[in-house]
């Protein structure tokens, strides 16, 4: 029976829970609860990083009068709107982790890896919630953890127009984060990551589990 799958967009991703008893083929890792300040921390480098010219159009766009005609109030004024645009964009993000609809991101949940689907556990007497590969976009190797990001969900039944275009372009990363020592040994890493590789979400040429520091 396949687990659980989140219905909505975003952080407030709805998941329908139902009764479900852990595959015994499943990797399965320790508990681990993501902090609010390493998720912050993370989607604020994830936004920036794609999104940097967001915050160069207004300044671009003020600045550009005071060539032909040089006013410090035309520059003022574009540091200003700069500066708020910054401000509003990352308090979109940090937002995230007050919002009810983002609190799963926040448990502390373990977490099981079958072919067909993910399913995060608060323990083993709750019902499961899950979701199926196909919602990762995808996947980045650090040194010391896996992350898995999600797929933007598809707002046009939502919203149209302007709206759409706005919801895409302010879209807030979502995530999981896996650190090395929640697997239970290397073996699981290893599997893991094999895993990953069938689901085309890893290189073939990416460091393998054998070369990461030993899980604890």
């Amino acid at each position: 029976m396949q687990p659980p799958i989140p219905r909505g967009g975003g952080a407030g991703r709805q998941f329908v829970q139902q009764p479900q008893q852990p595959s015994p083929l499943a990797i399965r890792t320790k508990k681990y609860q993501l902090d609010k300040e390493t998720y912050t921390r993370m989607a604020l480098t994830q936004v920036w990083k794609k999104d940097w010219w967001q915050a160069a159009i207004p300044l671009v766009v003020l600045a550009v009068p005071a060539i032909f005609s040089f006013s410090w109030w035309w520059i003022a004024a574009a540091v200003l709107v700069t500066v708020l645009y910054v401000l509003l964009r990352s308090a979109q993000v940090t937002g995230i982790t007050q919002l009810e609809q983002g609190k799963v991101l926040f448990e502390r949940l373990s977490y099981e890896f079958d072919p067909r689907y993910i399913a995060l556990r608060a323990n083993d007497k709750d019902q499961p919630r899950g979701m199926t590969w196909d919602m990762i976009e995808t996947v980045k190797r650090t040194k010391d953890a896996y992350v898995l990001y999600l797929k933007q969900p598809d707002a046009a039944e939502q919203v149209s127009g302007w709206r759409l275009w706005l919801a895409k372009l302010m879209w807030v990363p979502v995530f999981i984060h896996l650190p090395l020592r929640i697997f239970p040994a290397p073996k699981d890493l290893t599997m893991f990551e094999n895993l990953l590789r069938r689901k085309n979400l890893l290189p073939a040429t990416a460091p393998s589990a054998a070369d990461a520091p030993k899980a604890a």
